[in-house]
This record gives structure tokens, sequence and C-alpha cells, in this order.
């Protein structure tokens, strides 16, 4: 799928498809495209469409009117009108088609681009069955209508979508194949496709250096862990942006065993190395002049003879001890190794993205990913960026107290601190870790994906991740 800018009415454009926005105050200049929508008694709502075929006064073989809702337009009710006219271009045989253009409110005209470019791309994606055949879509073009010549915006959307597509598609894989293996496999390919540079760590390199905490989450099994790191170099010898992204291919909860129910969705529990790796592809597209690192600790949680118990104790690559109280509070024991070694990278900034916590769920739900932070300008510019790309996120506290339901008399901390404030609580545990940097963890447990008739992978938080790394671009 392609995307243009074109400065032409929409009655002229000789395409497949127009599609027009229409509020609760619309009225068209167009007679026909008005007198149509009385007749069917559209009511405008967000979202909603209206197929017309073969309009009086149009080139185009259909023109589709989607509802942006009250006046006025707003970014949210934009997002829903993309993305239901993005399903109906997907489906229909159209090659190509026009978007009008729609004024909304707080937001330029560059930044409808993006999030154009990026929703109705990001609406091609569908769930690849096992072994069946990959369906490519027909749509080839899509024109906006703008006066700007500049479509380096439409770049960037295309390319979020791009990323998002990735996060989705290695969110939605069964995890016998979407393995800590596969996942450098995909590191490596993304290397040479982009001239990135790529580094993994097996088991034995990751034992030499001390990561005691990573390696007992995965002693139980058969799946080798790996530690995974990819660079894209925009900047010279710039201090890069690390993220970091947990990597738990399937998570049983090991000895910790979780409730049979929904535990296919614990294949889910590896979107947060997706999203990183999503969000460097992105990034390699656009080629922004800065420098980004991920890394990705990967590893399967299984119970086994030789699994982690909980009573255990292991030692982290700090030096730092863990009293594992539960294991299936894995997530922070393969992140805590990870955020040490990022400290190799000279970082500028470390963001963690995990679906680490059940917790935040009970507070934020499925709309706002958890933030939590050391440095409130990080957690400030994170939350402007999740507004900015309406992948938005909710900062929580992260106070001494809360770390304090931290201690163990067998070791320097336990890895879970009760059944109170465990997004937080999980998040003190990581920042025992980062004192040595500027340090954000996202909490992506509620919106990674989605769940009943259209689960699925959802690719958040590419967007937000992606827009705070190109408002670094000084």
């Amino acid at each position: 799928m392609e995307f243009s800018l074109i400065n032409t009415q929409i009655q002229k454009f000789d395409g497949d498809m127009v599609v027009v926005f229409a509020n609760s105050e619309s009225t068209f200049n167009d007679a026909n495209i008005q007198s149509l929508i009385e007749l069917n008694h559209f009511e405008s709502k967000a979202g909603e469409v209206l197929l017309l075929s073969l309009v009086q006064g149009f080139k185009a073989r259909q023109v589709l009117v989607v509802g942006l809702g009250e006046k006025p337009n707003t970014a949210k009710n934009y997002i829903k009108a993309l993305t239901s006219a993005g399903r109906i271009l997907t489906s229909s045989k159209a090659k190509s088609s026009m978007i009008e253009q729609a004024n909304i409110e707080g937001h330029d005209e560059n930044w409808r681009h993006r999030i154009s470019a990026r929703v109705l791309k990001d609406a091609e994606y569908q769930i690849q069955q096992v072994g069946a055949q990959e369906q490519v879509a027909t749509l080839e073009n899509i024109a906006i209508q703008s006066s700007y010549n500049d479509a380096s915006e439409l770049l960037q959307g295309s390319s979020i979508a791009s990323g998002m597509s990735l996060t989705r598609h290695l969110g939605d894989l069964p995890s016998n194949i979407c393995t800590p293996t596969y996942l450098a496999q995909t590191a490596q390919d993304m290397a040479r496709t982009f001239n990135l540079e790529c580094d993994v760590l097996e088991e034995a390199d990751m034992s030499a250096l001390g990561m005691g905490s990573l390696l007992s989450v995965s002693k139980g099994s058969i799946e080798p862990a790996k530690l995974i790191s990819l660079s894209y170099k925009g900047n010279g010898n710039a201090k890069p942006i690390v993220l970091v992204g947990k990597g738990v291919t399937f998570d049983s909860g090991g000895i910790s065993l979780k409730p049979g129910a929904g535990m296919d969705e614990m294949k889910y529990d590896m979107c947060g190395a997706a999203s990183v790796l999503g969000t460097m592809r992105a990034i390699a597209e656009i080629k922004p002049k800065l420098n980004l690192t991920i890394v990705v600790p990967a590893v399967e949680n299984m119970p086994a003879h030789n699994a982690s118990k909980p009573g255990d104790v292991v030692t982290s690559m700090s030096g730092k001890t863990i009293e594992i109280l539960n294991t299936d509070a894995e997530g922070r024991l393969i992140l805590c190794d990870a955020l040490t070694y990022v400290d190799k990278f000279d970082p500028e900034v470390v963001i963690d993205t995990a679906t680490l916590t059940g917790a935040v769920i009970v507070a934020l739900g499925k709309h706002h990913c958890g933030l939590m932070a050391n440095d409130q300008d990080l957690a400030n510019d994170l939350l402007a960026a999740g507004q900015q790309s309406l992948d938005t996120a909710w900062q929580l506290p992260l106070d001494d107290e809360y770390d304090e339901l931290l201690k163990s008399n067998f070791a320097d901390m336990g890895n879970i601190g009760g059944r109170e404030a465990g997004t937080v609580t999980a998040a003190c545990f990581l920042a025992r870790y980062t004192k040595d940097y500027r340090w954000a963890h996202l909490d992506i447990a509620g919106t990674a994906w989605v769940s009943g008739a259209k689960k699925g992978a959802t690719g958040r938080p590419v967007p937000l991740l992606t827009q705070y790394i190109l408002d670094q671009v000084k």
C-alpha cells in the first residue's frame, strides 16, 4: 500500500473509491451526496459508514461516507472513522482511493497525514492462519487530499504501521513457532534488511555474565533463552535511546502454574519484545538522525523437574539476590538482568515495555498503558507522545513506601510485594536496577492484545514509542 498527497476535488478523482467524512452538522455542497445521506437516514455516528455506488457527478465508482460523530471533529473519532474506512477499503476490490481532507480539533495537517497513513495501513493487517496462504490485499494506492507537497509525514505513518504489523504478527504467532530462537532470527533478519548491528547472547554467554535471575526462568523449558540486541546508528557516537522488551514467548506460570482457562493467551507475554522490534523496524525505515538500541531478553517459562521453585534464591547480574516467592512473577526476573546489561551501551534513556502485571488491567483496563519512571521529564515526554499518537499512557506512582513491600528475610528482595499495588511494586523491583540512568517502565498487559471474538495483538505501544523517539530528534 502506497500513499500520496493530491490537491484536487473529490468529484474529479478518477479511481475506485473516494472517502468523505460527515459529522452531526455536516451539509455537503454536493447535492447528490446530501440527498443520498438523507435518503438513507445516515446518522454520522463515529465510525458509521454508508457505501454509495455510481454517484452522479463523481468519477470514482464508489463513495464511502464515514461518520465523525458530534461536532467538533475530535482525534479519537477521526481514528474510529479511519479504522472503519480502512476495513471497507481493504475488504473491497478497490485498487485506488482518495481520502477527503477533514479538519480535526487541536491537530494540524501534518498530524492528519501521519495518522491517516498509520491507521489506514494498520487496517490492512490480517491474522495469518498457520499453514494458510498469505492473502494479498488489492488496495495499492491511497491519495490523501491536501495542498501540501511534503509527504514525509505519510512515510512516518506508513513506517509506524509496518512496525505495528510486525509486532502484531509476532504476538499472534503460536508459541511453538515464536520461540526465543525465532525472535533472535527475526532480529537477525532485520539486521540484514536494514543494515543494523545485531548480537545474540546464548545461555552460556549469559551464565558467564552472571545472569542468574534471567536464567532461572528458562531452566524448566527445552527452549534455550536468548538475549538479543539490535542497534540503529543514525547519529555517529551519540548516546542511544535504549528500549528493553520483555520476551516471554509462553508463560505457563512455572511451578506457580496459571489457571487453565485463557492460558493460550500467554503466548502474548512476549508483546513487549514484539513492540520494541516493531519500533526498531519503524525507525529503520524512517531513518531519523539519532541512535537506537533495543534489547530483548527472550525465554519460555515452563514447569519441570528442574524449574525454579517458590522460595529459591537466585543472584542477578548486578550481584543482588532475589527470593523467588512466585515463579509467575517471571518478567521482572528477566528484565532486571537486561536492565543491568544495557548499562554497557551508555544510554541516554532506557525505556522498558512489558506485559508485566494483571494488576495494571484492574487499574487501567484496556485503554491506557501503565507508566512509571525515575525521571519526571522523561515521564512527561512519554505522556505527551502518547497523547500525540493517541497511544496513551497513564502515570502511576513509584514511591519508597511501595518499595518496602519487596523486603525479604532470605535475600536482598523478594520478587513480589503482596496483593496490593502489584503494578507499582513490580516497577519498584525494576527501579532497583536502574539507578545509573534515566528510566521509564511501560506496563502493557492491558493494551498489547484483545480477547474474545476479536482476539489478537494490537501493535501497541509502537506508535507511542516511535513518536517519543522522533520527538528527540534535534
